[in-house]
């Protein structure tokens, strides 16, 4: 007779949820032991939010004290635990809008991360000017990630030339700026598909042939215009001394002589 328990113990176990989970092993117990209770949590968070292929999360502390329940101070307090004790790589942004990149040390790090595909000189040259391109802007995170990468690789596939998208990242520059100016959310360029719909936008209704180089010049005007702007923001405003009204000086001046 067959025993009921062993039969469900020989059953192949299916996980729940399909997708969202994490391969926890030894690496992820033995962080359990090193890391305090609040720097344990954060690494559990961003092992769940990492790109599986590189072991990386993009995150500001602002996000990340949102997602924990924490203040910013305390993140920041996490995050040098976890580099201290060589859990975690930490790559800050490179301005106030970057997030900061956390890639997870090989030996916290459960999964293979493959090698990127080698490019093809002529893909090493669109991406590196598309690169060159949106950095440039000023009104974005101020990096160039893997996402994007891929996201230029596939509009190289699609067979968008590189004139075409310069012209969609030079007009979505000047509506950022624009809106920024006139007191719209500052909020930044987050990645390159931002720029997709400008794309088709533009494949409808071309620019003419001198409008591209009237867009460059303009971006840089308003980039210079929104970095006054936010020059002028962080200057401590000086409060004058109030001017005493004659009127009351002649009654002060009474007064001495009394």
């Amino acid at each position: 007779m067959t025993d009921p328990s062993c039969s469900q113990k020989n059953k192949r176990l299916t996980v729940k949820e399909p997708a969202g989970w994490f391969a926890a092993g030894d690496s992820f117990r033995k962080a359990l032991t090193l890391l305090s209770d609040g720097a344990f949590r954060l690494f559990s968070f961003l092992c769940l939010e990492a790109d599986r292929h590189t072991g990386r999360h993009q995150a500001t502390q602002k996000e990340l004290a949102g997602a924990l329940g924490k203040s910013k101070r305390i993140i920041g307090n996490y995050v040098a635990e976890l580099q201290a004790k060589g859990i975690c790589n930490v790559r800050p942004g490179n301005n106030q809008f970057a997030r900061t990149v956390f890639e997870i040390s090989d030996r916290y790090w459960p999964y293979h991360r493959p090698g990127e595909t080698p490019e093809l000189p002529e893909q090493q040259a669109y991406v590196a000017s598309v690169r060159e391109c949106f950095l440039a802007l000023g009104c974005g995170v101020g990096e160039f990630g893997v996402r994007d990468v891929r996201t230029a690789r596939d509009m190289q596939e699609r067979g968008i030339p590189l004139a075409l998208l310069e012209e969609a990242m030079l007009m979505g520059a000047c509506r950022k700026y624009s809106s920024w100016l006139n007191g719209g959310a500052v909020e930044p360029i987050m990645s390159l598909r931002y720029f997709e719909p400008l794309v088709s936008e533009i494949q409808e209704q071309p620019f003419p042939a001198d409008y591209t180089e009237y867009l460059r010049k303009k971006v840089q005007q308003l980039g210079k215009v929104w970095n006054q702007h936010a020059e002028s923001l962080k200057q401590p405003r000086q409060v004058e001394n109030p001017v005493m009204p004659a009127s009351v000086n002649n009654l002060e001046n009474a007064g001495a002589k009394k």
